[in-house]
């Protein structure tokens, strides 16, 4: 059901994630304007958009016919006057560069109707660095959204109004979708903030040789039963988006050292045009990946310590984002529950495994150079007060969560914002 305050939803930029958020907006009725400065750029958009609506059938989210409705209600226009009047929110999803994106908030803000709500798709980029330019910013905020998965982050800017992020929270809901509203800004939001680190750990294992692609991927499908590993997930988004994440140059000496090993490992995959999932080939070959074939999990084999490592990576950056007050621990289980579709968070795990015993693994990976004393000093600190209650998970009936039933078992957890 569409929010009554929106009707006309224009996205700027025709790429994945404006086929992606165009397509979303369409499936429930909104009228929709996709824009693009460049008319070759929308050839694309037809077979992007039934790529992106056989994932979404699949996963029984809405059906075929519905795809094709959805599509006929979409307009392409490439003069921005035309694409914005009439608009009543504006979704941008341009190239990750500052300056661009401020020139063009500032050029919508002229032209939009006044009513009209300005959003942002940036993935790293400061919503308040893009909000300073503006003449008023009262309406205009960051509105994130996730490829493959029915996630979407609200943060707000230093002059957003709270009535610009109740617009948003109530479409993002009638988009069938599950909003996450971020109390701060927060470089790669929640789940990227997570998941971006777990990526990094798993290439980094690989490039030291510690274990193999297919071994990570064998330890993520067994232990947490999740759809796909940590490559099988790089192949969907792209090895080329993963690797444009990696261009900036790092300030840190340690940063950019693992900036070098990361790109020398991916750069020749994306050399060789194997992009992953889009290209066929990435590291694993499409359509039918090994990962998906039987035999690929061997029960035989122990890979409980390459799962221990992932989950710690998980758990950290999950309380390295809590501690900041970027968003509370349910709220954090909710998005990666959400987005991974898996049946529980990093706090869940943590309470599953026993806040003391995770502390004894993680500060042996400590220990042995897996994770920094910084990052550690930053966990120890964040548990010590649940340590000292003796509040240590499932096992003492109250951690993060209740035992027998804890909350994140709910039926309605996910849409429980």
């Amino acid at each position: 059901m569409k929010v009554n305050d929106i009707n006309r939803v224009c996205f700027i930029g025709s790429g994945t994630m404006g086929c992606f958020n165009s397509l979303l907006a369409a499936l429930v009725g909104y009228d929709c304007v996709l824009f693009d400065i460049d008319e070759e750029s929308f050839k694309q958009v037809p077979q992007a958009q039934q790529d992106i609506g056989a994932f979404l059938v699949g996963s029984g989210f809405c059906t075929e016919q519905a795809i094709a409705e959805a599509q006929s209600r979409i307009r392409f226009e490439t003069d921005l006057s035309q694409a914005v009047a009439g608009a009543d929110l504006i979704s941008e999803s341009v190239p990750e560069r500052l300056s661009l994106k401020q020139e063009l908030h500032q050029q919508l803000e002229s032209i939009c109707p006044e009513h009209c709500i300005l959003t942002t798709n940036t993935s790293n980029l400061m919503v308040s660095e893009i909000q300073a330019p503006l003449a008023s910013g009262k309406r205009f905020a960051a509105l994130h959204s996730h490829l493959g998965a029915l996630l979407i982050d609200i943060v707000a800017g230093p002059r957003t109004d709270a009535s610009t992020v109740d617009t948003l929270k109530r479409y993002v809901l009638s988009l069938n979708a599950v909003p996450l509203v971020l109390k701060k800004e927060n470089p790669g939001y929640v789940l990227n903030a997570i998941l971006g680190p777990l990526l990094t750990m798993s290439m980094m294992l690989v490039i030291e040789k510690a274990a193999t692609i297919e071994d990570l991927d064998a330890a993520w499908l067994s232990h947490r039963k999740g759809p796909m590993g940590p490559f099988a997930m790089m192949d969907l988004f792209g090895l080329d988006v993963i690797a444009d994440s990696w261009q900036q140059p790092r300030p840190d000496p340690a940063m950019q050292a693992l900036r070098t090993k990361i790109l020398g490992f991916i750069t020749p995959y994306i050399e060789r045009g194997d992009l992953g999932m889009k290209s066929k080939k990435g590291f694993y070959q499409y359509p039918d990946p090994a990962y998906q074939q039987a035999g690929f999990v061997d029960p035989a084999k122990d890979l409980s310590g390459l799962d221990s490592i992932l989950v710690a990576t998980i758990i950290e950056n999950a309380i390295i984002i809590a501690n900041k007050a970027v968003a509370e621990p349910k709220d954090i289980d909710r998005a990666w529950m959400t987005a991974t579709y898996l049946d529980i968070g990093p706090f869940g795990l943590l309470d599953a495994i026993g806040l003391n015993d995770f502390l004894t693994n993680y500060h042996q990976l400590v220990a042995a150079g897996l994770f920094t004393p910084a990052a550690a000093a930053i966990v120890d600190t964040y548990l010590q007060p649940k340590l000292d209650l003796e509040h240590l998970g499932e096992k003492t009936k109250q951690g993060f969560y209740s035992y027998p039933n804890p909350l994140f078992q709910e039926a309605n957890f996910l849409l429980d914002t």
